[in-house]
């Protein structure tokens, strides 16, 4: 054998894997333990390419298809060591069709049934998931031992499948596997975490406080993490001092849970805990704090961590800087949030991107949206489905049919449109646009539209006065035993407004609940006010309001004090008034109906006596605002507006538009 470096573990590791293959080279005429174990040292690297010796420009995949064949043409037979490091090597350089054909091999020999080979086949098909093809091995397996349940274990938990990972955990405690170890037990407390099912990690929890691994760190630091996302604090708190020595892993975990759950003043505790302790925070540390604060009132605490991270220089990290954007646009600071990407903006990611234009969308910004979204089309970073969902929003809000259209060309010449999130926000943006036509086509294009889709569709044709078209969607719904949502159920009762189908529409509010669970909003109770006011029993509107559950908010009241303006009912308009005004003294909007219910009825001084109360609190009407687009650009104006640049000629137009209006004996009516 020829003389290879003593310092190969000082390499890099491009020479390991030369070395190692160099080293299989020799080994070639007995390749069985010694070639294992350089296999196992040197291809389970992984690396993208490996340097000179084996070929300029090899790949780490072709090194391991050649070796794992090359004992095969000289007519060797592998053992179950041999197998079972080759498959871990195709795990590691992503070569699955490679490991299929390993799988072949490994049924083909002797040690075909070996659990060597066939945990490293679970565990590679579980790693490129192909779940399916890891319980067929699992299945085949007679004397399973406990990697084998842990590694079927893991895949589920990993893949999604969680409650296929507890059946499986409980048959192995069936099967007599009463070894069990902390990753068998971390795999199942992700189940549990994923599946919100903290009474389940809790039974696990006792279970694993039976086998002595409540104070081991892998174990402790999973139910910690568990209970915290569950929102269980006391008892993640509990697991965790329950640790014997908590690493910076554990520590984290369990700021992320008082994060997440509202508490900010008791992550900082831990924080400042930890560097008591003389821990040194890492970025997930950093990360974790950082979401605690998602209000204003937070937002004096996000400055002093905000702080911390420029002088530990984790800003210097993109991922950090991203969750500093994020916290100051939770925080309602829009200024230090666009601070921070214009300083990032050079180095910005994806997430950078969505998160800005997440910030601007949530201020009701749709102008700056659009010109961030223009600038990220000049970027590396290309929109993916988060972005077009948020730009469809904008799109909406703004009633932009022009740029919704181009978003939705986009989509689909990026294949973005087959993301059932991007369909939904289009039927979403035309049917706030109010193109119905072109939501009905998008719809009737998805193969299996969700709740969220139905929704859509069932409000924009109730919105449009479409009321049949709305009920008929929502009765093909509950054929097709698709479960309607909180929002459907908003849509279907204005439809039953619109069109006066008031026994209908008082069925269906008894059935949220009692058939789809579904437990009755304020929007919902606004909905019937309003199919009751519309159908001219304001009586009886008002006495619903009165025995709702849920305290009335402004909302239902001027829903009921609009309606008493159309039928001119005086008394239920005051009543309906002054309860607005206890709510809002300065409310302008129950001012204004007020006066016109009086003006209605001829109560001239009452009208001159609001005014003057109006007048006397400083209650000014809002005025009124609605918007254009023309080329591309977002007009906006506003009621007697005198800063519009073109107000000149646009009231020159107004004016024109009064004299032909006299001409043709149209007369206003002045209140």
């Amino acid at each position: 054998m020829r003389e290879l470096s003593p310092s190969i573990y000082q390499n890099t590791p491009q020479q390991v894997v030369h070395f190692s293959y160099l080293i299989v080279q020799e080994l070639i005429r007995n390749p069985l333990v010694s070639a294992t174990s350089v296999i196992a040292v040197g291809l389970a690297v992984g690396l993208a390419s490996i340097g000179p010796g084996v070929g300029q420009g090899t790949t780490a995949g072709q090194a391991v298809e050649g070796i794992a064949r090359q004992p095969e043409a000289e007519g060797k037979i592998r053992d179950q060591f041999t197998f079972g490091s080759v498959i871990k090597a195709c795990s590691n350089v992503n070569q699955v069709e490679l490991g299929k054909q390993l799988h072949g091999h490994v049924i083909k020999s002797e040690h075909g049934s070996h659990l060597i080979a066939q945990n490293a086949l679970i565990a590679m098909y579980t790693k490129f998931s192909q779940i399916n093809e890891a319980l067929i091995v699992f299945s085949r397996i007679k004397l399973k031992d406990l990697i084998t349940w842990s590694s079927m274990i893991a895949g589920y938990s990993q893949l999604g499948y969680e409650l296929e990972a507890l059946s499986c955990f409980r048959e192995m405690l069936s099967q007599g596997i009463y070894k069990l170890n902390e990753f068998v037990f971390g795999s199942i407390f992700n189940a549990c975490k994923s599946l919100a099912r903290a009474e389940y990690g809790r039974q696990i929890h006792g279970l694993s406080i039976k086998f002595g691994l409540s104070f081991d760190a892998f174990a402790g630091c999973a139910v910690t993490d568990m209970y915290a996302r569950c929102g269980w604090l006391c008892s993640a708190r509990t697991a965790f001092y329950q640790i014997g020595n908590p690493d910076l892993a554990s520590r984290n975990a369990l700021i992320a849970g008082f994060a997440y759950g509202g508490d900010p003043g008791e992550a900082i505790s831990l924080f400042s805990q930890m560097r008591t302790l003389s821990l040194t925070p890492d970025d997930v540390t950093v990360r974790s704090l950082l979401c605690a604060f998602v209000s204003p009132s937070a937002l004096f605490l996000g400055k002093q961590v905000h702080c911390y991270v420029i002088k530990s220089g984790f800003d210097l990290e993109i991922s950090v800087s991203n969750t500093l954007l994020s916290m100051y646009a939770n925080c309602s600071d829009l200024p230090d949030a666009h601070k921070i990407f214009n300083e990032i903006k050079y180095k910005a990611d994806l997430v950078s991107w969505n998160a800005i234009i997440t910030a601007f969308l949530q201020q009701r910004d749709s102008g700056q949206v659009f010109s961030l979204f223009r600038m990220m089309l000049l970027s590396s970073n290309k929109p993916d489905h988060i972005t077009l969902v948020n730009m469809l929003g904008a799109s909406g809000k703004v009633a932009s049919l022009e740029i919704g259209d181009q978003v939705c060309c986009y989509a689909m010449k990026n294949g973005l449109n087959e993301d059932i999130c991007v369909m939904n926000a289009l039927i979403d943006m035309y049917v706030k646009c109010g193109h119905m036509t072109s939501a009905k086509k998008l719809f009737d294009s998805m193969t299996n539209p969700d709740a969220v889709s139905w929704s859509s569709l069932i409000v924009g044709y109730a919105q449009f006065g479409y009321g049949e078209e709305a009920l008929d969607l929502f009765q093909k719904m509950r054929y097709l035993a698709v479960k309607p949502n909180q929002v459907t159920f908003v849509g279907v009762l204005t439809a039953c407004s619109h069109v006066g189908r008031i026994k209908e529409g008082w069925q269906l509010f008894r059935d949220m609940e009692t058939e789809f669970g579904i437990v009755p909003t304020r929007e919902h109770c606004c909905c019937v006010v309003d199919m009751l006011a519309r159908a001219g029993c304001i009586e009886e509107a008002e006495a619903f309001i009165n025995q709702m559950e849920l305290d009335p908010d402004i909302v239902v009241w001027k829903t009921l004090l609009a309606a008493c303006k159309t039928r001119n009912n005086l008394d239920v308009g005051k009543r309906a008034a002054e309860k607005i005004l206890e709510i809002d003294p300065s409310n302008s909007a129950a001012h204004v109906l007020l006066c016109n219910i009086f003006a209605s009825t001829g109560s001239w001084k009452d009208v001159a006596s609001l005014r003057g109360l109006m007048r006397q609190k400083g209650v000014r009407k809002v005025p009124g605002q609605s918007w254009i687009e023309v080329k591309d650009r977002i007009n906006v104006f506003l009621a007697e507006d005198c800063m519009h640049p073109e107000r000149d000629r646009i009231y020159s137009m107004l004016d024109e538009l009064w004299l032909q209006m006299l001409d043709d004996d149209y007369l206003p009516i002045q209140i």
